[in-house]
């Protein structure tokens, strides 16, 4: 039985837990091969560290060059995260000819164009299920399970951090900087938190996903990003009144002229099911015009999840490596020479409709001048709803619910209405999806 020897750059907790499945699984992992896996070398940051996974016969060194350069190593796994040294490595690895298998959402979606043309050149696999929503196989099935469909839009939670801070905040009495320091101390968000809650991490995912889904190159600088940092405990209560679920989502769509990539908080029905994804789970709906809308539900991070999904990569690499490069799937699932570049809009240019929450002098003549400036920006009020200001004994809280509007249109409204007297602080705006046909 033939040997395909890997290397790990990276022993963290993605990088112990592909050590792991790799040790425990392996005769299963074999069966399905017809061929054995040897992890030959592993490069981690300290080399006095104690391992949780058992590390005895593999070399083991602090030097990333010592990995990529390997004579007998076939596949580099890149499980250190960032975009310069990993960087660096994966060229040098893919120049020397070896397949790459990551984890490295930011990599892929602000480098992605240049390795997988690297990659081509060298007539090497980069693989990166892994990237996006940890043990979610969403890169395979929206671009191989769906390739019979011209995919109209996609949407996902794809950061658990986020949905855990919103789950957790209808609980009474929570808000949002309580939940987020009670996440830090569980391991869900980090010290510096900002890449999950302000939306970055979503849109380096949304990134991949919208190439894979249209045949776009990859485009992370235009992607719209707002994070959830605003929202209020008194949002998430209004919206479930009203019968929506507040979410943090990357949506990608086909629009006039171009595509709409977005990340921001989102205002979803609840009988739409991915308004129902609590806690730290993802999950992603794909709407394609020959089946319909699917969705796919799992864990989005984690030793455990997210090191399926690289093993699995590593079983395809070894699968398809000695096959032509016409024979197989292209990184991005269109030909390289068939990749749009076609123009990602404005949000300024999306239609949806919105929710709106404000606070207003109580007294006659307010709403009349609020819907008179809305109604001069062609928007209508679907809903309102009105009650007393905890917070000024004066004041009125409005919420109220749009028509589908432009959102260069609302934002004309919102900057009018702002400049009203009757108006105390900023308006809060979120969008609302149906995430329907």
């Amino acid at each position: 039985m033939k040997t395909v020897k890997i290397g790990l750059l990276g022993l963290g907790t993605v990088g112990g837990g592909t050590l792991n499945i790799l040790q425990k699984t392996l005769p299963e992992i074999e069966r399905r091969l017809g061929q054995r896996i040897e992890v030959a070398i592993i490069a981690v940051r300290d080399l006095n560290r104690t391992r949780t996974v058992e590390t005895q016969g593999i070399e083991i060194t602090d030097n990333t060059a010592d990995v990529v350069n390997h004579p007998d190593v076939e596949i580099v796994v890149e499980l250190m995260g960032g975009t310069t040294l990993a960087k660096t490595l994966l060229e040098t690895a893919i120049k020397n000819g070896k397949h790459v298998v990551t984890a490295n959402k930011a990599l892929i979606a602000e480098h992605g164009n240049a390795l997988f043309a690297l990659a081509k050149e060298n007539n090497v696999i980069v693989n990166y299920e892994a990237a996006v929503a940890g043990g979610i196989p969403v890169i395979k099935a929206v671009r191989e399970g769906l390739a019979a469909n011209k995919i109209e839009w996609i949407a996902g939670i794809i950061n658990g951090t986020g949905n855990y801070i919103l789950t957790e905040m209808k609980k009474p009495g929570a808000d949002f900087a309580a939940v987020l320091k009670v996440a830090q101390e569980l391991g869900y968000a980090e010290a510096d938190p900002t890449f999950d809650v302000e939306g970055i991490d979503a849109a380096h995912k949304l990134t991949i996903l919208a190439s894979i889904a249209f045949g776009i190159e990859l485009q992370f600088n235009k992607v719209y990003t707002e994070g959830i940092s605003q929202i209020t405990a008194d949002d998430i209560r209004f919206a479930e009144q009203l019968g929506y679920e507040i979410k943090h989502l990357g949506v990608a769509s086909r629009v006039d002229n171009g595509y709409s990539l977005r990340v921001h908080p989102t205002m979803v029905p609840k009988s739409v099911l991915i308004a129902n994804v609590s806690g730290v789970m993802n999950a992603v709906m794909a709407y394609g015009n020959h089946v319909g809308p699917t969705m796919y539900y799992g864990p989005g991070a984690g030793a455990g999840p997210t090191a399926s999904s690289v093993v699995a990569d590593i079983i395809d690499v070894i699968r398809w490596k000695d096959q032509p490069i016409e024979d197989r799937v292209p990184p991005l699932g269109f030909a390289s020479d068939q990749l749009q570049s076609a123009p990602v809009v404005s949000i300024d240019k999306i239609e949806t409709s919105y929710y709106l929450r404000c606070f207003a002098q109580d007294h006659v003549g307010v709403l009349a001048k609020i819907t008179s400036i809305l109604a001069d920006s062609n928007i209508s009020i679907e809903h309102l709803h009105q009650e007393p200001c905890a917070q000024n004994d004066g004041a009125a809280t409005l919420v109220m619910i749009t028509n589908c509007v432009k959102e260069s249109l609302l934002n004309t409204a919102i900057a009018s209405l702002t400049k009203l007297d009757d108006i105390e602080g900023e308006i809060m705006r979120i969008r609302i999806e149906s995430l329907r046909s």
